[in-house]
């Protein structure tokens, strides 16, 4: 049986895009330095850039990338350094890079607790054990010190991880999203519709 294709978009590419009237040379700068300027790891830990790599892995499964997956960890590492927050905290929420560290080294706590090993050794159904249990709420480690694990996973690491993720012209190509429109725009708003410049979905039948 034949792997089903990642996008429903093929030959689509929105990088075809960059000295068309779609984009300006504002827009073409910012996704430059998406593509070309990774930051290094300045906030995490080694150990817990791993943790966090791994968990990452398992919620966006990159398998047809291994040789150039989307770099997902080292954006999250760049927002925590600069301690860039979105503005608002939850109710009972430690601080944003606190929540972090104490998340990420949980998660590895909870491995080691329900399986008897480090979450990045772990084969990959017991790490989605793991994540899928943290994501209902039910913890068996002490070491998540009252941070609420559920609310961590989908307010904190889920948010990031898939917004990070999706923030990457390589996962724009597998919806078919045609990137900032600046300065052309988009016009046809309405359901089920397209501007003659965006994707086309091929026929699943």
């Amino acid at each position: 049986m034949s792997r089903r294709p990642r996008t429903r978009f093929p030959g689509y590419d929105v990088l075809e895009k960059w000295q068309s009237p779609s984009w300006n040379e504002p827009t073409r700068a910012v996704v430059a330095r998406r593509l070309k300027e990774v930051p290094p790891r300045r906030f995490f830990d080694e150990a817990e850039w791993a943790i966090l790599a791994a968990v990452a892995d398992r919620l966006i499964p990159q398998p047809d990338r291994q040789d150039a997956p989307v770099p997902i960890v080292p954006f999250i590492d760049k927002k925590l350094h600069e301690n860039q927050g979105n503005g608002y905290r939850y109710d009972g929420m430690p601080p944003m890079r606190e929540a972090w560290r104490r998340g990420v080294r949980a998660i590895d706590a909870e491995a080691e607790q329900r399986w008897g090993g480090d979450f990045c050794t772990l084969p990959a159904n017991q790490q989605d054990a793991v994540l899928r249990a943290i994501q209902h709420g039910d913890v068996l480690s002490s070491a998540w010190q009252g941070l609420a694990p559920k609310r961590f996973f989908s307010s904190l690491l889920l948010h990031e991880v898939t917004s990070v993720y999706y923030a990457h012209p390589a996962a724009w190509n597998e919806i078919g999203f045609g990137g900032p429109a600046a300065p052309r725009g988009y016009v046809r708003l309405g359901f089920d519709r397209r501007d003659p410049w965006e994707a086309e979905q091929a026929d699943d039948r």
